[in-house]
């Protein structure tokens, strides 16, 4: 294998056409510069140089490897700097696994937007990943992603780290011909509600209904908010989505605003391995300042 040493030393004495010129642009002496230049040449079976009084003249093979031995050197060059990028976080690839309500709380495209809105020649690739959140947990333990954007905080079980990076209050999805679509006071008695699939997340939707009074008829299940919306306009049931979906202008639906004691929020947290690497850690700082922007917005709102 070649010796990036005695490559650099070799393009000095060539481009410099003397042993003495060339050991002072590299700060070295001459003895060791002319002895690299000579056991690079045995390793390679050529004479590199035509070695003259005064100078040396580069052969015809010589010639030829001035050029491969530049393209070498600068193709070194850049895999070094590239992993010095990736150690400073500032290249490389990060897999990320997120649920539905990051992207519509706008927390995970904020946060994406930041990081690579930071460098002027981002070098980082992304791969995201729609998937559940304990689908995440296991995921990061196998090391296939990453971080992860969930509804939960894993168990101290599982070895994992978390953040609260986004909370917003929930809203009712009610569709526009229903009677809850103009009533002053909502009434949830007895109501067909579309739920989710999560068996934790049903349990606190049904408890915060109990707080305020209300025993829903929880029916149908929905993957994702999408999904929700998707069965509340075509009538299936009346569903608790996250308010920043109220945003959205959609024929047919209604979004009322939920009495300011119910108590369950939606909330987004960014899970990763602990120790974080440079990227995570810079993923974490955007998805921070995304979520005090957002809580800005909504004061200010």
């Amino acid at each position: 294998m070649l010796d990036l040493q005695q490559l650099r030393y070799f393009v000095a004495v060539a481009e410099a056409g003397n042993v003495g010129r060339a050991a002072e642009l590299l700060h070295i002496s001459q003895s060791p510069l002319s002895r690299q230049v000579q056991q690079l040449e045995a390793r390679l079976g050529l004479a590199l140089f035509a070695r003259e009084k005064k100078r040396l003249r580069l052969t015809a093979a010589g010639h030829e490897f001035l050029g491969e031995a530049r393209a070498l050197l600068a193709h070194a060059g850049r895999v070094q700097q590239r992993a010095e990028d990736a150690g400073r976080g500032k290249a490389g690839t990060l897999v990320v696994g997120y649920v539905a309500g990051a992207v519509h709380a706008g927390v995970l495209g904020a946060a994406l937007r930041s990081l690579r809105e930071r460098e002027r020649e981002p070098a980082v690739r992304l791969q995201l990943r729609s998937l559940r959140s304990q689908e995440q947990f296991d995921a990061l333990q196998r090391g296939e992603i990453d971080v992860g954007y969930a509804y939960a905080a894993p168990g101290a079980a599982s070895g994992l780290a978390s953040r609260q990076v986004a909370e917003e209050p929930y809203c009712l999805a009610v569709p526009a011909a229903h009677a809850l679509a103009r009533q002053p006071v909502l009434q949830l008695d007895g109501v067909a509600l579309v739920g989710p699939l999560s068996l934790a997340a049903r349990a606190e939707l049904l408890q915060a209904c109990a707080a305020q009074g209300w025993a829903p008829d929880l029916r149908d299940e929905a993957a994702d908010p999408a999904a929700a919306l998707g069965l509340v306009e075509a009538g299936a049931g009346l569903a608790f989505v996250q308010a920043s979906l109220a945003r959205t202008a959609l024929p047919g639906i209604v979004f009322r605003s939920l009495p300011a004691s119910f108590a369950q929020r939606v909330r987004v947290h960014l899970v990763h391995r602990p120790p974080p690497g440079p990227l995570v850690l810079r993923l974490l700082d955007a998805s921070l300042d995304a979520s005090r922007g957002a809580a800005i917005e909504a004061r200010a709102a």
